[in-house]
């Protein structure tokens, strides 16, 4: 029996006992995303998976990610289940950029308390993306940390590895002069600038979480978790096909911030502002906030998440296959010789 005013973790704030239920009940979850290579369970102190063997000449290619301060506007929601899709989708596009696809995923959450309501559905969403972009949720790390977060809260970071023939890399070398850029449509904000989009929908135009969102017909919370797309199933067949020279994740920095990593060097950009329809999230955010549009552009992805390098005579074909994927697909500039990029 313990000795009176004897400490333990759990008075320090920590609950052992609810962390060790929280595991259990991620077994399922993990399990179900186990594929033909997934070697290890969870619980083990390092996860194991096979390399494919249907790799010629692999080249390994990592990410690593959280989803910002979109978590802030879970909280708000009470809403947790889309916080992990979006984390898992995000890192999928990073590697995709280079040509790789996913094979295993780690996720960690730092919080201030093991919320056993919570947990299992930020990790929830977290397999149901994995499930979905064909990824093995491989493991993960949960701590609990009452001094370093508020009771409620918590981060989500995720680590991604995935696997493309070395001739197969996207590394701008195969960019030239000339080629032609089609836009994939994102499904929202996705998972950057959300410091600015909150501070803009609550504070300038003092709008809460339950609030109808102006022209859009639903909630503020709606629009603000939808989940971050995956680009994956949609740009398979034109990757397996040779014909992408080059992709740009638009995340942080916008369009002139990302599109530049995926040209080689002494390449610049051209694009038609005009070729698409800005949607009405961000109209909204920009109005709201009165931001100048140069800023938005440098902040926001304006309803662009994907771009697609294509050689000139390969573009109507891409443009046409993509365009029978779940979003819209258009031509919206060219590469240049040059630096940076410029609007037309």
């Amino acid at each position: 029996m313990a000795e009176p005013g004897a400490l333990d973790y759990r008075s320090a704030g920590v609950d052992l006992d609810a962390a060790e239920r929280v595991m259990e009940g991620l077994k399922s979850l993990v399990a179900s995303t186990r594929d033909e290579h997934t070697v290890s369970a969870l619980g083990q102190f390092g996860g194991l998976y096979a390399v494919p063997g249907d790799v010629e000449n692999p080249i390994l290619v990592s990410s690593t990610d959280s989803v910002g301060t979109k978590v802030k506007v879970a909280f708000m929601s009470g809403r947790h289940d889309t916080v992990g899709q979006d984390l898992v989708n995000h890192c999928v596009d990073d590697i995709l950029v280079q040509g790789a696809r996913p094979l295993f995923f780690l996720d960690y959450i730092g919080c201030g308390t093991m919320d056993e309501s919570v947990v299992p559905r930020v990790v929830g969403g977290v397999a149901t993306a994995c499930k979905e972009n064909g990824c093995a949720l491989l493991g993960g790390e949960t701590a609990e940390m009452p001094d370093l977060y508020d009771k409620d809260e918590y981060d989500l970071a995720g680590f991604i590895v995935g696997i493309v023939e070395r001739d197969r890399v996207l590394d701008g070398s195969r960019v030239r002069a000339g080629d032609v850029l089609i836009g994939l449509e994102s499904s929202g904000i996705h998972t950057s600038g959300y410091t600015l989009a909150r501070k803009i929908v609550f504070e300038a135009m003092g709008l809460s979480i339950d609030d109808d969102f102006p022209e859009s017909g639903r909630s503020v919370a709606d629009v603000l978790l939808d989940v971050h797309r995956s680009y994956l199933r949609v740009l398979s067949d034109a990757l397996d096909a040779g014909l992408v020279r080059g992709l740009a994740h638009i995340t942080g920095g916008g369009i002139p911030g990302n599109l530049p990593r995926t040209l080689g060097s002494d390449l610049g950009a051209v694009i038609d502002l005009a070729s698409w329809e800005v949607p009405n999230v961000f109209r909204v955010l920009e109005e709201g906030g009165r931001v100048e549009r140069d800023e938005m552009l440098r902040v926001f992805n304006m309803g662009v998440g994907m771009i697609v390098v294509v050689a000139p005579e390969d573009a109507d074909g891409v443009l046409k296959s993509l365009s029978q994927s779940d979003g819209p697909a258009w031509i919206m500039g060219e590469v240049e010789a040059g630096e940076g990029v410029r609007w037309a």
